[in-house]
């Protein structure tokens, strides 16, 4: 019976974790969504990487970047989160943008844990479809 419990107790805080894991996951790229949207550059940049902010150098940089090369990022529609899968101990989370044209778009964020929490390290276009919704 101990054991049926022990079994069950580290299922249920395993499962528990992945939670918690995904939604500051999900929060972290809902946080910079957020601050994209009020052309807030420099709350944008926290979320990124110290490897991307030290690539980009500053605000200034990545908001340029972000608004020519990922507009559907910098003016989403609507977003939704899609899954999330781990490997050689980086998190990738898949991203479906619908753009303000109304066409859909997936994305791949790649995630690093920092002793600030989740980071974002990477985003990849993986599906620029154009298909209107």
């Amino acid at each position: 019976m101990k054991t049926v419990f022990l079994a069950t107790a580290l299922v249920l805080g395993v499962a528990f974790g992945a939670q918690a894991q995904d939604a500051e996951i999900r929060g972290t790229i809902s946080q910079q969504f957020e601050a994209f949207k009020a052309d807030d550059f420099a709350t944008a940049f926290t979320f990124a990487s110290p490897s991307l902010q030290q690539f980009f150098q500053n605000p200034q940089n990545f908001g340029r970047m972000v608004t020519q090369g990922y507009p559907m990022v910098w003016r989403p529609a609507t977003v939704g989160y899609l899954e999330l899968r781990e490997a050689d101990g980086s998190f990738f989370q898949k991203v479906q943008i619908t753009d303000e044209n109304g066409r859909y778009h997936i994305l791949e964020y790649r995630m690093i844990e920092t002793a600030g929490g989740w980071r974002i390290s990477g985003v990849q276009i993986l599906d620029a479809g154009g298909a209107a919704v």
